[in-house]
Formats: structure tokens, C-alpha cells, sequence
């Protein structure tokens, strides 16, 4: 089967959030990308405003070093950027005013929610956000454990796509994860495979997920990832 052509959710833009702690170690990861076949990494910073309060500017900014940081060392693959939206109130302001998202894709934005509880203002942002005209991404659905089937079914009747993340088919952030992951791939109700990396030891999980039968499953649904090359 062949592999994914792009991966757009990952942490691997230097030295702005919880991800790539250096530009070494931003090549090291890109070159493993690279020798697993991608042929374009769309990278996703955070921007939560209690602990990366990042702008589209400072993103944009730093991408254009990375690029030619990455050009600098030959490597061939494609990178572009967008971001991975906490929801919060600074997100509702954004869109209250109308100042635009970092998108992917046909103005796709990636948005996580808090690991605790559901969100009060959820089913708002969500109306709010495809209003404008944004296609919604939940990045990785399956560790939060607040979200039963029948929420997963109501976000996706509301338009959400949901992107799970490689290293969940392997158990690496629980079992619970794994099995809500692998119940996602079954009903056939994952839209992106992504791998959320952000530092070179997740380079050897992400090569032992990329082995599991859940993974080749998962390759052969009818993935967004294809629609961004």
C-alpha cells in the first residue's frame, strides 16, 4: 500500500511550542519524514494563549527560515503551515472579528479542546467557524474520553472531520485511546492520519505504528491527507 503523501499535523517548526527543540533537531525529524515518503509536511504550532501565544505572523516568520534552513541541507520535501487552534476564548475573539485562521488545504483548521471536559462554547465555535466558511479538523477525537460515539457522531453530522494521530495504534497515549482509535478506522469515520510529532523520540513509535495492522487499515480509507498535494 503506499504510504501517506502529506502529514499535516505535526510539531516539527523549531522552537515555538512543545515541539522541534532545535533546528538539529527539526533536520532530523524532516529527513525521517522524507525516508518514510512523504512529499509534504503541512506543520501545525500551537497557538493556546496561556502557553503559546503565537500569531499567524510569528509562524509565517519562522517557516520562511525554516525553508531555507531545509534548503540549505537539500531536503526535497514540500513544507507549508498552519496551525493547531486551542479552542479558547482568544479563538472565539479571532472569529467574533473576523481576523482570519491559519488554514490548510480548502480552508481547513485544526483545533483541539481541553482533555478534561467538553467545552461549553463547542457547538457555538463550531457554528461560528464553518459560517465563515472554515472545514474544521478535530485533531485526535480518540484521547478525549469526555467524547462518547454518540458526541463523535454529532460533531461529524455538524461538519467536523476528525484526524487521528499514528502513535494512538500502538497504545502510546493508552488504551483507551487505541481502542476509541481503532473503533474510529472500523465505522470508517477517520477523514486524516496524522502523525502530531514533536521530537525525535516519538521517531521510533511512529516506525513501530507505522508496522501495526491498524495503520495499514486506516491507509486504505479514503484519506483527506490525498487532497493537499
Amino acid at each position: 500500500m503506499p504510504p501517506l503523501p502529506v502529514d499535516m499535523h505535526s510539531h516539527l517548526l523549531p522552537l515555538l511550542d512543545d515541539g522541534a527543540r532545535s533546528w538539529e533537531e527539526s533536520l532530523r525529524l524532516i529527513q525521517a519524514f522524507h525516508a518514510w515518503g512523504y512529499q509534504k509536511v503541512i506543520v501545525t504550532p500551537h497557538i493556546h494563549p496561556d502557553f503559546y501565544p503565537n500569531t499567524p505572523e510569528d509562524i509565517q516568520t519562522r517557516l520562511a527560515e525554516w525553508s531555507t534552513f531545509l534548503n540549505e541541507h537539500r531536503i526535497p520535501l514540500r513544507i507549508e503551515a498552519a496551525a493547531e487552534y486551542f479552542l479558547s476564548e482568544h479563538v472565539s475573539d479571532l472569529l467574533a472579528q473576523n481576523k482570519p485562521l491559519l488554514t490548510f488545504g480548502h480552508r481547513y483548521v485544526l483545533f483541539e479542546i481541553s482533555h478534561l471536559q467538553e467545552p461549553l462554547s463547542l457547538k457555538e465555535f463550531i457554528f461560528k467557524a464553518t459560517t465563515l466558511g472554515y472545514q474544521l479538523v478535530l485533531a485526535h477525537p480518540e484521547r478525549y474520553e469526555f467524547l462518547s460515539e454518540e458526541k463523535l457522531d454529532d460533531l461529524r453530522h455538524r461538519g467536523v472531520t476528525l484526524q487521528i494521530n499514528t502513535m494512538s495504534l500502538v497504545g502510546y497515549y493508552g488504551k483507551f485511546a487505541q481502542k476509541r482509535a481503532e473503533y474510529l478506522i472500523d465505522r470508517g469515520y477517520v477523514s486524516w492520519l496524522a502523525t502530531d510529532c514533536h521530537h525525535v523520540e516519538h521517531l521510533p513509535i511512529l516506525e513501530k505504528a507505522r508496522q501495526s495492522n491498524y495503520y495499514r487499515k486506516a491507509l486504505s480509507l479514503p484519506l483527506l491527507n490525498h487532497s493537499l498535494l
